[in-house]
């Protein structure tokens, strides 16, 4: 396929998940009274997606390499549309936490398949720049979701969150089957579980690439963490309403966007590496400004997304980089080095996202949790440097 339709089908596949968690934030305060429950559990129907997208992506990305790209991503977009089906009409708590843990599962194999065949067909520069332009896209449809959520919520209730989702999924589908070609030859053998299980042995042994992943986990897991905090921080703390959350989340997005932006016209004459340090001193700078805001200062919307504008913008400068070079050494496993990546990334955010829950204050976990993930980033980041330099010098 052409840079182009790679890059659009593939940031089209990579919002699926974001966009699927966004949307739905504005009406988590008012599941709440739905759903006769607690905030705790409603906070569950984050977490559960999140640990049916880390978990299921295991196995979406070797489904890829075994079945193909175009296949699997028709079957688990499929289980997708199932999920949030039964979310729309849940009789109770139980079906929706049931139906988001089967739309996590199904929206899995957006972002695996989205880098997969990136790696399938680019490497080097170009592979980045791919990666940064699917970032850019990527951030127009997170940017806009909470508001269209926020408005869907105000106007006709939050099934009707679930509707659009599930319009959402059924475009998803329609432009993979018209639009995608075939980027790998598929080897039904890597879906064998000696073979499957050979694979991650081969990855999780690879020092580099875990500890590439682990600053991707801290920073972007970070991020979906902070999805499950956000609500109830500005809607029952600071006071906004669910319409003007969404469009307050424009914030978050909006500097993600601007951060890739700058990303683009800055990478070339900085480099990958100094480019991702550039990213990390902005989302050290967000987790010193959360533990501040969390302590210090009276919150409002500005206490609180400031940071989170500044963690946004840094990810937008390290993800292109550390994504490309992480799946580089293993073009025959692209799908579960992909998926690998993204299991470690979207577990933070679920391991994360229940602490948050068990904490039961979201102020103090903003200002507690979010900054230990940063600080793992940083020191991944720290090890990946120092091993560079020994093996230099040796």
């Amino acid at each position: 396929m052409s840079e182009r339709r790679t890059s659009i089908l593939g940031a089209l596949l990579a919002t699926l998940g974001p966009i699927s968690m966004a949307i739905y934030t504005p009406a988590m305060p008012e599941l709440v009274t739905a759903f006769t429950t607690s905030d705790s559990v409603i906070k569950m129907t984050l977490s559960v997606y999140f640990g049916g997208f880390s978990i299921a992506q295991l196995l979406s990305g070797p489904m890829s390499d075994a079945f193909g790209r175009r296949s699997a991503t028709l079957f688990f977009v499929g289980v997708y549309v199932l999920g949030s089906l039964m979310a729309a009409f849940a009789p109770g708590v139980e079906w929706l936490l049931a139906g988001r843990l089967i739309q996590g599962v199904g929206a899995s194999v957006g972002i695996t398949v989205a880098r997969a065949i990136v790696r399938d067909q680019f490497t080097g520069t170009e592979a980045s720049r791919i990666m940064n332009l699917i970032g850019i896209m990527l951030a127009i449809g997170p940017a806009t979701a909470p508001t269209l959520g926020g408005l869907s919520l105000a106007a006709f209730g939050w099934q009707s969150i679930f509707f659009l989702l599930i319009g959402f999924g059924l475009l998803v589908c329609l432009s993979v089957f018209v639009f995608m070609r075939e980027t790998t030859v598929p080897d039904r053998s890597r879906a064998r579980p000696g073979s499957l299980l050979s694979a991650y042995a081969v990855l999780a042994t690879d020092k580099k690439f875990i500890a590439r992943s682990l600053v991707l986990g801290g920073s972007i897991g970070a991020l979906y963490a902070l999805a499950t905090m956000l609500p109830f921080i500005l809607i029952k703390i600071v006071g906004l309403s669910p319409t003007a959350f969404g469009l307050g989340m424009l914030m978050q997005t909006g500097a993600y966007f601007f951060g890739s932006i700058a990303l683009r016209y800055s990478a070339p004459r900085l480099g990958g590496d100094r480019c991702v340090e550039v990213g990390l001193g902005l989302i050290v700078t967000a987790g010193l400004m959360m533990v501040l805001s969390a302590r210090v200062v009276a919150p409002s919307y500005l206490s609180i997304m400031l940071p989170a504008a500044f963690l946004s913008s840094g990810i937008a400068f390290l993800m292109p980089h550390l994504t490309t070079t992480a799946l580089y050494p293993f073009p025959k496993i692209a799908g579960s080095a992909s998926a690998m990546m993204g299991f470690i990334q979207m577990g933070s955010g679920f391991l994360a996202g229940v602490a948050a829950a068990l904490i039961g204050m979201p102020l103090i976990a903003f200002g507690t949790i979010i900054p230990c993930m940063v600080t793992i980033a940083a020191l991944s980041y720290a090890y990946i440097r120092h091993d560079g330099r020994k093996k230099r010098r040796a």
